[in-house]
């Protein structure tokens, strides 16, 4: 996987705390937790090759990349729930779900 900014990995963390999760850095990934529910978090500056498995996961990666990083998710077509999240310097960021995920915060 590409390297990690750490405005990045501060920004992933930032928004799953905001969304009520408690978050854990495990090296390059993140671990947010919220109830019953562990979303793996794996910020990337660069398109990246996806999880072989895991139940949820989440590409956090800026703006401008987001379709590429969704792209190559859509074509490996993995067999968890994932989602990419762009995110733009000032903060603000979008959410992009994998086609027909039925996902609850």
């Amino acid at each position: 996987m590409a390297t990690v900014t750490t405005p990045l990995a501060e920004k992933a963390e930032a928004i799953f705390t905001d969304l009520g999760y408690v978050v854990e850095r495990d090296g390059r990934e993140l671990r947010a937790q919220r109830k019953w529910r562990v979303v793996n978090v794996t910020p990337v500056d660069e398109p990246a090759t996806p999880r072989e498995s895991g139940d949820f996961h989440c590409l956090v990666t800026w703006h401008e990349k987001a379709p590429e990083v969704r792209d190559r998710l859509q074509r490996r077509d993995p067999d968890y729930e994932w989602a990419v999240i762009g995110i733009e310097e000032n903060g603000e960021y979008e959410v992009c779900h994998a086609p027909d995920a039925n996902v609850s915060a």
